[in-house]
């Protein structure tokens, strides 16, 4: 299936072969997958005759035997044309990547299947990894069709209700106290100790290429063309990588004319590659923070400084929303077009509109959102921001007076709104 030369260490160009290895030993630098894009030989048609799924990628994909593929569903989904969203944010073309209706309801379904058939392929006897959520469903998941063990590794303060999903695969869950920095160690230790496959530890060269094809998927349901701009959610910056390498690949096998394309990215205000992009400087480790966005809740990004660089030298730029713009983000996202997602998706909608209001985005531009996760995910932090109506008896009557009172309430905030009617 794939052509992969070996790994490369994206800092000094070390070479290795391609093992469970994630850091160069020469300069602690990340490593990538290399592969011999010589051998590359696919048509558009071929991927158009494949599965409905990332697997009709899998010629660029590191994997080497399909028979370690773990294929839940993952993938494939619809691109859809925001024309309300684009409409109430003053944009000309909008689209949505809703990746919040993969098999575990989240983006991390992409990544973990790469990383999966890839631990198989290697004999591993054990896969887990360090999650802040999303990431530990989608393995734990896996790993129960692939009937392998899972050590998940999680920071203790992660929503109920995505511990409930978790839980329900029947994987090994550690509840780490701490942040999702101090999991991760935990993680990484266990992982070189027992020589088993974490798939963003030792297996993360490989995992991130499963966020290429949602560059692969957005290109070819617009025609075989790349869209000219994206805006993506940060946390430790892997993934805006990956979709901005997925374009330049399509590019160099003759796929899509062109791979340029602007990559903007949106994290929860006060996170280190929003706040290095915004203004202007290093990107700097954070050790306390807070946000409702906890799947994005990365104080030491490890991918932060190239995504920061990834961004500027695109010509794009990133949005730090609050909290409170992230739940506007989530509430508008929901009453324009129909999506439920969760907090990082709320973070990503209230990202466009910052970039829309800062003037970042050009009024000719085709721009593609990326929404990576699904909001039933996090409906016990959502529902504190939503109010329940009062109950009225079974009456016509009563509905009839309910319905007088909305309209007048309708008419009174309009009439206080600028410019509202007179």
């Amino acid at each position: 299936m794939s052509h992969v030369k070996g790994l490369r260490c994206r800092e000094c160009g070390e070479e290795y072969p391609a093992v469970m290895k994630n850091t160069c030993e020469s300069c602690f630098g990340p490593l990538e997958v290399e592969y011999d894009w010589s051998e590359v030989d696919v048509s558009r048609e071929e991927i158009e005759s494949g599965p409905n799924s990332i697997w009709r990628y899998a010629d660029l994909l590191p994997i080497d035997n399909e028979d370690s593929v773990v294929d839940l569903g993952t993938g494939f989904n619809h691109l859809y044309e925001a024309d309300n969203l684009a409409d109430e944010l003053g944009i000309g073309e909008l689209y949505i990547l809703n990746d919040s209706v993969n098999p575990s309801f989240s983006f991390k379904d992409r990544v973990t299947g790469v990383a999966v058939a890839k631990a198989i392929e290697f004999g591993v006897d054990a896969v887990g990894c360090a999650s802040t959520g999303n990431l530990a469903s989608s393995v734990a998941a896996h790993a129960a069709k692939a009937n392998l063990p899972a050590y998940i590794f999680i920071p203790d303060t992660i929503e109920k209700g995505k511990i409930t999903q978790t839980l329900t695969y029947d994987p090994e869950i550690v509840p780490v106290e701490g942040n999702y920095d101090d999991a991760n160690r935990l993680a990484t230790e266990v992982a070189d100790e027992n020589g088993w496959g974490f798939v963003n530890i030792n297996l993360r060269p490989y995992y991130t290429e499963g966020s290429n094809t949602m560059a692969y998927e957005v290109a070819e349901q617009l025609g075989w063309e790349a869209p000219d701009h994206v805006v993506h959610p940060m946390a430790a910056g892997a993934s805006l990588l990956s979709v901005q390498k997925g374009y330049k690949q399509l590019e160099k096998l003759g796929l899509i004319e062109d791979g340029d394309v602007k990559m903007s990215g949106s994290q929860p205000e006060g996170f280190p590659i929003a706040e290095a992009v915004r203004n202007d400087e290093p990107v700097k480790p954070i050790q306390e923070y807070e946000t409702l966005a906890h799947s994005l809740a990365i104080g030491s990004p490890a991918d932060g400084f190239y995504a920061k660089d990834a961004i500027l030298e695109s010509g794009g730029y990133a949005a730090n929303p609050d909290d409170d713009a992230i739940i506007e983000g989530i509430k508008l996202l929901a009453r324009t077009e129909g999506i439920f997602t969760e907090p990082a998706g709320g973070t990503t909608v209230a990202g466009l509109r910052q970039l829309a209001e800062e003037g970042r985005i050009d009024d000719d531009e085709t721009v593609v959102v990326n929404i990576t996760g699904n909001g039933l995910k996090a409906e016990s932090t959502l529902s504190e921001f939503v109010t329940v109506p009062e109950s009225i008896s079974p009456s016509i009557g009563e509905f009839e007076d309910r319905k007088q009172r909305q309209n007048n309430k309708t008419k009174n905030k309009k009439e206080a709104v600028p410019g509202g009617e007179q």
